[in-house]
């Protein structure tokens, strides 16, 4: 069930509080996968929530679950832009970012670093992981923090209780349209 799936490993973005998430499904067929994939496609995009496939390989699937709007805006933001030039990313709209950086996922074993910025990181935390090569963090939750230690832990808290009552909403018959927060309208 991969509505379970997306509330498990999605509630924040489900909620509007994160930009997005990304995570490994099992995924033995993969025309199930995108079959129930397009089935919720518009429960999410009436939600201003979209997912997408972003690899495929050894019966796991990696999927991403965004906020486009907010991954927009995060893309626009001239010192990110500048960040993600440095990765080839030179063109800012999303569908283009998404389809380079699923690009540089299928092209290398490790995740590219700048997959921060699609899941709404801060770009010094971010900087801070490849400058470190991953050591010497403050402390560690969703990402390794570099700098705003408390702010961050505050924000893996919320982050952890959202993900436990949506959990429990969930599993007390909430379908995945209710569970979703509509995007902000412009």
């Amino acid at each position: 069930m991969l509505d379970r799936a997306l509330v498990a490993h999605g509630a924040p973005t489900l909620a509007r509080m994160k930009l997005g998430n990304l995570f490994n499904v099992a995924c033995e067929d993969g025309k199930a996968l995108r079959d129930e994939m397009k089935a919720l496609v518009p429960v999410l995009r009436e939600k201003g929530v979209s997912l997408t496939l972003l690899r495929e390989k050894e019966g796991r699937a990696l999927l991403y679950l965004y906020r486009r709007q907010d991954l927009a805006a995060a893309l626009a933001l001239p010192e990110i832009r500048a960040f993600m030039g440095q990765y080839g990313y030179d063109d800012p709209r999303p569908e283009a970012a998404i389809a380079r950086l699923r690009l540089r996922i299928r092209q290398s074993e490790e995740f590219p670093h700048e997959i921060g910025v699609f899941l709404g990181y801060p770009l010094c935390d971010i900087q801070g992981f490849i400058c470190n090569e991953g050591r010497n963090c403050l402390c560690c939750g969703c990402w390794k923090v570099y700098a705003n230690p408390e702010q961050a832990q505050r924000l893996f808290a919320r982050y952890k209780k959202c993900t436990e009552a949506y959990m429990r909403l969930f599993a007390a018959g909430y379908p995945l349209s209710r569970l979703t927060v509509k995007a902000r309208t412009a």
